[in-house]
This record gives structure tokens, sequence and C-alpha cells, in this order.
């Protein structure tokens, strides 16, 4: 097992424990990557004793001082080293209060330490110590149930979860990374204590949400989220989805599959967690829309308007980030509806001019959401969709090139209309600005400063208006 811990970093920590005669072993998520055969660049070290005092002294080993951080009320330190970070904690033991999921903690030996991690896989410890460097201490057997593609809690799952239940949810987002199945007690006790999940903070619970989102299968975890009942608990929009409602024999499809379907497609051709998250939301208002109309069937009119307008609820409950990256989402769940009408009708420059403008630089994830969105079961309608989607996209390009008016902005501005009529800031402005935006999208007038002053002056003497000078 030596072999595996080559880093400079373990030789470093191994002359120092041994000299001092000291117990320290390299413990959880990386002894796990290795036999995932996964690269990790997070180290955790525990010690029996202080882990500050410990990471003190590698940090003086390697004089890297400035690459240390302390956390005094945690016990535990930050070393960076390479391209590596190393957290020291000394081996401890917990307790809880139950309204809460911080522990007591005391100090303990490596046994009580790996008693208190969340599952067999992340308990598995490997020895710094140069007498048995390497020497695997597995009292859970998690190597076999490496091996066995197994999540499950070293003690009984019941007390694992209800002491602290955010491990609920990172049982869920392990099985979905690692494609491995929740063992079937620990399953159970996430049902049965799925109520306790509301002591956790919205930030920790989408902090796991993001970790599933980028996952190769997302679906997965969403899917394992439903089951167990925390998804109803964590983001009851999203569960809002499921179901198929049928009247005078007519169905519509169960949304909540469909999205996950977007979901897993759009992952296949993007990294971006905030697309993904687009991806997610694009029908999050298909609830709120849903009527049935006789003879045409089950509609869901404006559902892209309604969802863009609720993707700022959806984000301050759950605490996501109220920035750019929100109004990216909103843009695109707004306007993902408009490349598919395109790719069902006649592609028009006009049409396509106004796409351009109202997605700006975010248009080609815009065209990759609605390719990801084409989830029919009908291979001839998905290939006549992605057909008619690349001579939208040929499109795109011909208008861009040619009238440029992706992130357009007006020829003429605001404040060049009030100096030139020699008025005050009011709603002419505003229309004749509009009116010039218009007859350059709509292709009436070329995309210049000539042809829109002309336009301007003619507008404005609509309005009884005469330009000063």
């Amino acid at each position: 097992m030596k072999n595996y811990l080559n880093k400079k970093i373990f030789q470093i920590i191994s002359e120092i424990v041994t000299s001092e005669d000291i117990q320290a072993f390299v413990i959880g998520g990386y002894v796990r990557d290795i036999f995932l055969k996964r690269p990790s660049t997070d180290i955790d070290i525990v010690t029996v004793g202080s882990g500050i005092d410990l990471a003190k002294k590698i940090a003086n080993k390697i004089s890297r001082h400035d690459k240390i951080t302390i956390f005094k009320n945690f016990g535990t330190a930050m070393l960076e080293f390479e391209d590596m970070e190393i957290e020291f904690v000394g081996a401890r033991k917990e307790s809880y209060d139950r309204n809460s999921r911080k522990p007591i903690v005391e100090n303990g030996t490596l046994e009580e330490d790996q008693n208190r991690r969340d599952f067999t896989i992340n308990a598995m410890a490997m020895s710094l110590n140069k007498n048995n460097f390497g020497e695997l201490t597995d009292p859970f057997h998690g190597l076999d149930d490496l091996e066995k593609k197994i999540i499950k809690t070293p003690l009984e799952p019941n007390i694992t979860f209800s002491d602290d239940p955010l491990r609920m949810m990172r049982a869920i987002r392990f099985a979905t990374q690692l494609g491995f199945t929740i063992e079937e007690n620990t399953f159970a006790a996430i049902k049965s204590n799925r109520e306790r999940i509301h002591i956790i903070s919205k930030e920790r619970i989408v902090e796991e949400l993001n970790k599933i989102m980028l996952s190769k299968k997302p679906s997965v975890g969403f899917y394992l989220l439903d089951e167990t009942g925390l998804l109803e608990l964590i983001f009851p929009e999203l569960h809002r989805l499921k179901g198929i409602d049928e009247c005078e024999g007519i169905k519509h499809k169960d949304n909540f599959i469909h999205t996950l379907k977007v979901l897993d497609n759009i992952c296949q051709t993007t990294d971006n967690l905030w697309l993904r998250w687009a991806a997610l939301l694009h029908d999050i208002a298909k609830p709120h829309t849903k009527l049935f109309v006789p003879k045409q069937g089950w509609t869901f009119y404006a559902h892209n308007f309604v969802g863009s307008k609720l993707v700022p609820e959806i984000f301050k409950k759950m605490k996501l980030p109220l920035n750019e990256k929100m109004k990216y989402i909103q843009k695109i769940v707004s306007l993902h509806m408009r490349p598919i009408i395109l790719a069902e009708e006649e592609v028009t420059d006009s049409a396509v001019r106004r796409l351009l403008f109202d997605a700006g630089e975010d248009i080609e994830d815009l065209m990759l959401l609605c390719e990801a969105d084409i989830t029919s079961g009908n291979n001839e309608k998905v290939e006549r969709f992605l057909n008619n989607f690349q001579l939208v996209r040929q499109k795109l390009k011909e208008v861009e090139e040619k009238d440029a008016v992706r992130n357009w902005q007006p020829p003429i501005s605001g404040e060049e209309i009030i100096k030139i009529f020699n008025i005050l800031p009011s709603k002419n402005v505003g229309i004749i600005k509009d009116a010039i935006k218009d007859a350059i999208l709509d292709g009436v007038i070329s995309n210049n400063y000539e042809a829109a002053y002309k336009l301007m002056i003619e507008k404005g003497k609509e309005l009884g208006l005469s330009p000063v000078g």
C-alpha cells in the first residue's frame, strides 16, 4: 500500500510524526479515491493529538508559514503544498444535540474518529508512521463496499443521519458521482429521517445539489432525492412537475421526467453549472400555466415567461446567488421557446435578428439548451428538429455576419436625441429609440448612423419635434 503514498508531502509528514512519536494517518476521500483510481488533491490528515500543532511542525519543515491557515474554533489547520490542500485535524469523538448538526467534540482515538465518519468508503485510513507506513485500517470493510459499489454508513444509519442530516444529501451525491447504489438499510434510514433535513442550512443543501448537478448524469441524484422524499422538502417547485393529467382521453407528458432528460442531455455538451441550472428550470412554470383546451389538448402558454419570473424567487429561497448568474438563467429560461418556434416555422431574417439581439453572447448556450430539449421517443421527429436547428444556426451565422446585431447598441443614443431636438428626457425619446431599434431588427433600415438619423428626423416630425440648428 505504501506505493500509493508516493507524494513528497507524505514523506515529510512521516519523518516528523515518526521522530515525534505521533500517530498520524491519511483518511477519508483521498484514500477512497486511491482505490477508485480518481485524481484527488484534497488530503485529510488525522493525528492522535493536536492537528494544529502537527500542521505547524510541517509548515516549519517546509518553510511555508504563509500557506498555513488555522481554524482554532474547529481545531483544524489547512496547509497548501504544491498543488494540494492538506487539512490536519486531531482524532475526535462526537456527540450531537438533536436540534443542531454541530457536534460536541472531544479528543479521541483513531477508532473513535473512524466511527464518526459518514460512510464506510470514507472511513478508511492509511498510516504515515515509518514502522507501518501505508498500512490500511478499514474497520467497516469500506474496501469491500467500494468493490460492491455500495454507499453504507459505518454505524446504525438512523443514528448517523439523525445526528447529521446533511449526510443524507451526501449519500445521494456520492451515489450519483460514483455510480454506486445506496445500501438498503441506509436508503430506508434516509426516508425515515428526511424531515431532519430542515435543520440543515440552505447553503449546505445547495452545495450538495451543485455537486449532483456537476456529475455526469445528475438525473440519478434527483430521482434518488424524489424516492427518499427529500426532493419535496428541499425543492418543491421541481417536485410539482411530477405526474400526468388526462382530460377527454388526452394526456400530457410527465414534465419531471422530461426535465431530467433535458438536464442529462445538456450535461453531454457543457460543464457550465449555470446552464445546467437553466435546463433544470426551463419548464419550472408548467404547473402554473397548465390548461386543457377542448379540441386542442394541453397547453402551457407563456411558461417560459412565467418561469423566468419564478427564477429569482427560487434562487432567493434556496440561497443561490442573486447576481448575474441568476439573470443569465432568467434570460435562458425566458428565451428557450424562441429557437424552437423558429425551427418549426420559416426562419426569417427579422426573427433571427431579434433573437440575436435578445440573446446576445448567450446565443450558443440557448441553442444548446434547445437541442437538449428534444426528448421525443419519435426518432423521425427528433431528426427533423435537429435538422431544423442546424438551419437556424446557419441563419444566425449569416445574419450576424451581415447585420452585427449581437450585443447591439443603437447607432443614436438617447442623449443625442435629447440634444438634437433640444428636449427634456421624456416618453418621446423612448418612442424614437424603439422605432430605430425595431426598424433595424425588422430590416427596414440598415444598421448605421445615417439611416438611423434619417428615421429619427421622420419619427420626430410625427411627434411634433424639429431638430435644432
